[in-house]
């Protein structure tokens, strides 16, 4: 048999070296958080462990542990059944659990007896987010970063994704949130990684940098949607130079249209988020932004969000916030295609 312990930050410095990264937890913590990579295969589904832990309160721990081992033992026989049949003998997975080895420990074992060489996470998940919380801060500090500031609308995140297709390195925080970052960004159908995933995401994306070359991102404020961006990422942010991203107002309201064009074919969808805003804009603004919806007067009623909503927010805290802005050079694509965007990202890394 060959099983071993390892520490977290060795299995962090090791990821891409196993050959499966397996997460023994229950479908729901998996859901939660998991490692870079990790495939699911519960000790112990969502039912399971609430069964099992219903029989070690109201029974007794003994009787809990007895149908727990025989639950355990029939997944891990259909997990090997399922994945590990065809798996050659230098396969090298690493597993673990949430804390104390107990799921990851029986995996591990039946691997080891086969013949495989298995790792196990001394700690587990446990020890692997404080790892991540430990590490976030000294990655957020080792690149230079270059963020895009620019009013809503102007092309941020269509210069981000030029600027990515061109090879420049990018740290998309609203595409890892799955949110537009502000009152309306919320985007239908893709619901919000737990704060716990976001930071491992943000973690998982930060450490594949090249530390020699700068990293571009929004100038986002602390929160995307309902998710905190690291702290020590922010700061670092908010101290980092800037580029100025302006567009003409019409090219704005055109942007929009097309990037929120879920609120153009829903436009119950669109009145009910404005309602959002009643407690920031009065009960008859915002019923007056509805009645314009309804009358299919939206290209209007984004205008006057971006002229009377969020240009003044932007106007009042980019400088106040960001340090480097008052110095910021201005950036200017002909319009919002795709080809002036590449264009522009192209011209930006041949000056830098």
């Amino acid at each position: 048999m060959s099983v071993q312990s390892v520490s977290a930050a060795d299995a962090i410095a090791r990821l891409e070296q196993f050959d499966a990264i397996i997460d023994a937890r229950s479908e729901a913590e998996f859901a939660e958080d998991h490692l870079p990579g990790a495939l699911n295969w519960p000790s112990l589904n969502n039912e399971e462990r609430k069964l099992i832990g219903t029989i070690y309160k109201q029974v007794s721990p003994f009787e809990a542990q007895k149908r727990g081992a025989a639950l355990v033992a029939a997944n891990i026989a259909r997990h090997i059944e399922r994945d590990v049949i065809d798996k050659p003998r230098q396969w090298q997975p690493l597993a673990y659990c949430w804390r104390g080895g107990k799921r990851s420990g029986a995996l591990a074992h039946v691997l080891g007896q086969i013949g495989f060489r298995v790792s196990v996470i001394e700690g587990g998940y446990k020890a692997f987010r404080g790892a991540v919380l430990a590490d976030l801060p000294q990655l957020a500090g080792r690149f230079d970063l270059r963020v895009i500031c620019g009013p809503t609308g102007s092309g941020k995140t269509r210069l981000l994704q030029a600027l990515e297709q061109a090879g420049a390195q990018v740290l998309d925080l609203e595409a890892l949130a799955s949110h537009r970052s502000s009152v309306l960004g919320m985007i239908p159908g893709q619901p919000q990684p737990t704060p716990r995933r976001f930071d491992t995401l943000v973690w998982d994306r930060l450490r594949r940098f090249d530390a020699a070359r700068s990293v571009f991102v929004e100038s986002e404020s602390r929160k995307v949607g309902n998710l905190a961006v690291p702290d020590a990422l922010i700061e670092r942010m908010r101290a980092s130079p800037c580029l100025r991203l302006e567009l003409a107002d019409d090219e704005r309201v055109a942007l929009l249209l097309e990037d929120y064009d879920f609120f153009v074919r829903e436009p119950a969808l669109f009145c009910e988020r404005l309602g959002a805003l009643t407690e920031l804009r009065g009960k008859a603004v915002v019923r007056g932004w509805q009645d314009e919806v309804e009358a299919g007067r939206i290209e209007n009623v984004v205008r006057q969000l971006l002229l009377k909503h969020y240009d003044p927010g932007y106007a009042a805290s980019i400088g106040r916030n960001f340090s480097g802005y008052a110095a910021a050079p201005t950036i200017a694509p002909v319009d919002r295609s795709p080809a002036s965007m590449a264009e522009l990202a192209s011209r930006i890394l041949r000056e830098m």
